[in-house]
């Protein structure tokens, strides 16, 4: 069994990468035997050479190791080694995988039936529309949705799922100390009571820049498939959809209005061969025998919430697209007070969104 204080010490060593990481830990199946072997031994291996070997030979305990057993403490994390049973399956696929894991929650054998859900920061009311009802219909059809708990398609895509029951991990691009965006705080502790957040990174990272492209990987490699519902020409989520590919992963892309900015990215993907979402049917179709034991579950049907003729009147009303609060209303042939009140029971019932400026959205 590995020493967790020698892990974190193997892990802390400069030059020792996830890929260095992985093949001493597989030649000397501890880290403490890693420690102990001489230079000679260590520089045998695969990957790694002579300055790598040197390295972990004069690496001296400076107390990042016990500074990290400290905060996963008093957080209830834990580490998870690529050497691990509980490792994700998936993630053990791609090339790079990463040699530790820092989770807070738990990780589930069904979370291999999963895909990632990307998008942009600043969603339209159509991205927000799709991005909300695609994760969580996936959910409530048995699929771990993945993301990275940012602002915009992130968060909609752990909410959704949560909202349908299902089981959602989160990947950081920080440490599991550090929420980000602190916004998130609630929706952290959410994610971790339905599912886990995870990061490859040690307690106390920021959220620098350069992690995110690394941390991406993560994403699409616990998922079978990633989906990007809205994206900007240059937008971060590429590179997940990127990563996919090269981890031989399903792509899906869902279209947008041609005018939108925000659907350039994602048709760009259509057109490269990334699959275009118009349905459940066509992510499932794709992944075939993938998904099998999904496809043969019996779920129960939701139950629709009761709503008063008010409340069906006012719904019937609203439309995909936002709308003002005054032309509901109007539209009502009703008060705006009395409508806004409607709606607010709506919105409590999960049937409605309400956004800035007054305007509601049918969800």
């Amino acid at each position: 069994m590995n020493n967790l204080h020698d892990l974190l010490n193997l892990y802390h060593v400069p030059g020792v990468g996830p890929t260095r990481f992985r093949a001493l830990l597989g030649a000397f199946q501890s880290a403490g035997a890693v420690f102990k072997a001489s230079t000679g031994a260590l520089a045998q291996i695969p990957g790694i050479d002579q300055r790598t070997a040197q390295a972990v030979k004069s690496y001296t305990d400076d107390g990042f190791a016990e500074r990290q057993l400290t905060q996963l403490k008093k957080t209830g994390a834990r580490l998870i080694t690529c050497l691990d049973a509980e490792y994700p399956s998936n993630l053990k696929t791609i090339h790079d995988p990463p040699g530790i894991l820092f989770v807070k929650g738990d990780l589930q054998p069904e979370d291999q039936f999963a895909l990632a859900i990307v998008g942009s920061r600043k969603p339209s009311d159509y991205g927000i529309l799709v991005t909300e009802r695609l994760a969580s219909t996936l959910a409530s059809q048995g699929f771990c949705i993945i993301s990275g708990m940012a602002v915009g398609v992130d968060t909609l895509a752990h909410k959704g799922a949560l909202k349908a029951g299902g089981r959602t991990l989160a990947v950081l691009g920080s440490g599991l100390d550090v929420i980000y965006p602190p916004s998130n705080k609630k929706l952290y502790e959410q994610i971790c009571n339905h599912g886990a957040v995870i990061s490859e990174y040690p307690f106390g990272t920021k959220p620098d820049p350069g992690n995110f492209p690394q941390r991406n990987r993560v994403i699409s490699g616990l998922s079978l498939g990633v989906v990007i519902t809205e994206a900007r020409k240059d937008s971060g989520s590429l590179i997940t959809g990127n990563h996919a590919l090269d981890q031989n992963r399903e792509v899906y892309a869902i279209p947008g209005p041609i005018t939108s900015k925000l659907s350039v990215g994602c048709h760009e993907l259509i057109q490269s061969g990334a699959k275009l979402v118009q349905s459940i049917e066509n992510i499932t179709e794709e992944l075939g025998s993938k998904i099998a034991p999904l496809m043969h579950k019996e779920l129960e049907p939701a139950t629709p919430p009761d709503l008063t003729p008010d409340e069906q009147a006012v719904i019937q009303t609203l439309k995909s697209e936002a709308q003002y609060i005054d032309v509901l209303s109007a539209q009502c042939n009703r008060a705006s007070s009395e409508t806004l009140g409607i709606l607010l029971m709506l919105e409590l019932k999960g049937l409605v969104k309400q956004l800035p400026g007054k305007q509601f959205m049918r969800i």
